[in-house]
């Protein structure tokens, strides 16, 4: 109904209609509430207008007018409250199986980059009716990934990743903006999203000319930087066995526990002393400012693929605590 309307853009996702439901739900509680406060106004100024021998009559309270008045709203904007949070934690909460595209911003331009390997600029091809999750980081200033047709919209932020996924339900070609100011150059940082019907897109990939996964080159990165030195298979080197350490439990020297998402990753690599994990030692070096943006999501995809050992705790070597540190030598 609404897409022949010029102000209203396509719908093209599985949120795009709770999106627009809720949007639409407040436009006419708002129109209803213009319309009833100036009617009112109307009223009391006809009614209550200034005529000879005739005063206003002062009341002096009423407890159900006022447990009217502050229930109702109350409970209106309960509404809006749980609405508003089904959407967000929906839409903040990636399906189990989603594929995964790492997308880099800088100024003034979109660098993305897919499991398989095939990497953008400005252009995400996807294929229709699959969950796709973005994991995504600035290499300057904060960015905003923004496509109207899908309803999303996501804060890019240096130093840090922010991850938001759609469902795309239609084929076709999408606006992608920069939704935060960022620049002399802002209004030119756009781009495209193709979604394409799942053989055109299996035929994209192939001809791409891409010879190693994201994971593999993220391997191949692992072996130049010597992290196979000390994070050995066998559990005998200074650094615990990567195998299973992603979204397992880690426990710090301090008593907390965190889980190793992709941003706990990101931190061991670059600044692997911020937090130490108990029973190894900070003896990983630095590798801030050593490795790009792009480097540095190969070697979390290569992380992310590593299976989980046979036996024992996921990622753990025999004699290493759970959840070890990237970095960290184990205690002797």
């Amino acid at each position: 109904m609404f897409e022949s309307f010029p102000l209203w853009p396509q719908r093209a996702s599985t949120i795009a209609g709770q999106v627009d439901a809720l949007y639409v739900f407040l436009v006419l509680l708002s129109l209803f509430m213009t319309a009833a406060i100036f009617t009112m106004i109307l009223i009391f100024a006809i009614r209550y207008r200034r005529r000879p021998g005739v005063q206003a009559e002062q009341i002096e309270g009423s407890h159900k007018l006022e447990i009217t008045w502050s229930i109702v709203p109350m409970g209106v904007f309960m509404v809006i409250f749980f609405w508003s949070a089904i959407i967000f934690f929906k839409q903040r909460t990636p399906p189990d199986g989603a594929g995964t595209v790492y997308v880099v911003a800088k100024q003034w331009m979109w660098k993305l980059q897919h499991e398989e390997g095939q990497r953008e600029i400005n252009q995400l091809h996807i294929p229709v009716g699959k969950d796709i999750k973005l994991i995504m980081t600035s290499q300057d200033v904060i960015h905003s990934f923004y496509v109207p047709a899908f309803r999303i919209k996501q804060d890019v932020l240096p130093g840090r990743y922010t991850t938001t996924w759609f469902h795309a339900t239609k084929a076709g070609t999408y606006h992608l903006f920069c939704a935060e100011y960022c620049g002399t150059q802002h209004s030119g940082m756009i781009g495209q999203v193709v979604v394409m019907e799942p053989a055109e897109y299996q035929a994209w990939l192939s001809g791409g000319g891409v010879t190693q996964s994201l994971a593999q080159t993220g391997e191949t990165m692992f072996q130049q930087l010597g992290c196979a030195t000390c994070h050995r298979t066998d559990g005998q080197g200074r650094g615990p066995n990567l195998a299973g350490l992603y979204g397992s439990k880690v426990t710090l020297v301090d008593g907390r526990t965190l889980t190793a998402d992709e941003n706990y990753i990101r931190e061991s690599i670059l600044v692997p002393g911020v937090k130490i994990v108990s029973g190894f030692q900070p003896v990983m070096p630095v590798f801030q400012g050593l490795v790009t943006e792009e480097q540095l999501n190969s070697l979390i995809a290569y992380v992310k693929s590593l299976n989980p050992p046979p036996s024992g705790t996921a990622g753990t070597p025999s004699g290493v605590p759970a959840g070890a540190k990237l970095g960290e030598g184990q205690v002797q």
